[in-house]
């Protein structure tokens, strides 16, 4: 995500370099390309004209530390103003009330709203402890109801059938039964049209009378851009909404929306979709998006998806088995498995500082993932024996191991090859922590 704006942000830094001091003459080129970039990624004018002005007074002028460089200051300026644009903290759901809480999905026709309603179910289970329940309201598309009904249970969620066609009933009998039966969240899956009509709102708006609504949330497809904006204003002006949730935040590779929400609707932007997979969802902190958008990754979201996706037990083991160094190709498959968990490689890469441009490489990254999948292709073609004792690979068995896995003795070799300086490595890193400590306790 982000790409393009990235790149050119990326750009205009440069133009600082070398200088003692930001001033007014430095500053004038890489702001003019700052300002063309974000009106290029189809963020809002108003927008880039308030963001532009608060960097460029901000900036001017300040002397520059003998630590710290023109661009790095600059950088550090563009990333504070840039979180505040964005919505300065964390905005939480308003659902620690006396339960059910209810949670109701609005947005038009195609924005992922369905989905998006099993995802934010699936992650307040799993992440938040919570006990949800999903209804649909939803009744001129049988369509709409019957995709709810399966992801519900391919998440494990119970899902409240009801074949009233009276959207207001339904909601009322699902917030009875939530109530009844202990569920501490009810999300509502409302109907959308392709654009914003009187009948639509009136629907919501008689939901909203009749039910207590604790988080009215906007889903918005960010990839359809400045219109986005439009339906979110739109939307708020007519039932008042308490947050937006971006879908297809990995597809917009120009960020208007992301940058322009927040300041034109005074609403923050809650959660953000970034894959098709159901777990592909996450809350949106707008220090770690504005440190993505600057191109420095996102470390501390990139911590939190590995401790989610790797088991703590397989975590010690493993690293229990590389201070011995036995580390087998079992490891090394159950590594590639645990990568997998913590979603795409290009989601992945774009967390990473200095590797966000890899993500935006389709060949590097399709390259990657055939790499992958061939290395996983040819452990499977190893015995058991072979798995745990790569000194049993000779000649034979290595002809043997490409033949089955489809690949060539030249990839059994280099994958062999690769394994065994992993393996030396962890070994070396063994010996490395035995001699700092011994260093340590030589007086």
């Amino acid at each position: 995500m982000f790409e393009k704006i990235t790149d050119k942000i990326s750009g205009s830094f440069k133009k600082l370099r070398g200088n003692n001091v930001i001033s007014n003459e430095n500053i004038q080129a890489s702001l003019k390309e700052i300002r063309m970039s974000l009106l290029e990624a189809d963020v809002n004018y108003k927008v880039v004209k308030s963001l532009v002005e608060s960097i460029e007074e901000k900036a001017i002028g300040q002397e520059v530390t003998k630590s710290v460089s023109p661009s790095e200051q600059f950088i550090k300026i563009f990333n504070d103003e840039l979180v505040n644009l964005l919505g300065e903290k964390t905005e939480p759901l308003n659902i620690k009330v006396t339960p059910p809480a209810v949670i109701m999905m609005a947005g038009l026709q195609g924005s992922g709203k369905t989905t998006t309603a099993a995802k934010l179910a699936k992650y307040l289970k799993e992440k938040e402890k919570r006990n949800p329940c999903l209804v649909s309201a939803d009744i001129y598309r049988p369509a709409a109801i019957e995709q709810l009904k399966i992801l519900s249970e391919q998440i494990k969620i119970p899902f409240i059938p009801n074949d009233s066609k009276n959207v207001v009933d339904i909601c009322k009998s699902a917030h009875e039964h939530a109530y009844n039966n202990g569920f501490d969240t009810l999300i509502i899956d409302t109907a959308g049209r392709l654009q914003i009509d009187s009948s639509m709102i009136d629907e919501l708006k008689s939901i909203k009378n009749k039910v207590t609504v604790h988080e009215t949330i906007l889903v918005i497809d960010s990839m359809i851009g400045q219109e986005a904006i439009n339906v979110a204003k739109q939307f708020d002006e007519e039932v008042t909404i308490d947050g937006i949730l971006l879908t297809k935040l990995d597809g917009d590779a120009r960020g208007g929306a992301a940058l322009s929400a927040k300041y034109v609707t005074g609403k923050p932007i809650k959660f953000y979709g970034f894959g098709e997979k159901l777990d592909m969802i996450d809350v949106f902190h707008p220090d770690r998006m504005a440190s993505r958008i600057l191109g420095m990754g996102d470390v501390v979201s990139l911590v939190e998806k590995a401790s989610g996706a790797i088991d703590e037990k397989d975590a010690e083991k493993l690293t229990d088995k590389f201070k011995k160094n036995e580390f087998d190709f079992n490891d090394f498959k159950d590594a590639i498995k645990s990568m997998g968990k913590m979603g795409s490689l290009k989601s992945t890469l774009s967390m990473i500082p200095g590797l966000g441009k890899l993500s935006s490489d389709d060949e590097a990254l399709k390259k990657a993932n055939v790499e992958l999948k061939r290395t996983v292709a040819i452990i499977d073609s190893m015995t058991k024996k072979e798995r745990s004792d790569h000194g049993l690979l000779d000649g034979s068995r290595r002809r043997r191991i490409a033949k089955g896995s489809g690949t060539s003795v030249q990839d059994i070799n280099s994958l062999v090859k690769k394994f065994l300086q992993m393996r030396k490595m962890s070994k070396n890193m063994g010996k490395f922590k035995k001699k700092s400590k011994n260093m340590l306790n030589f007086n």
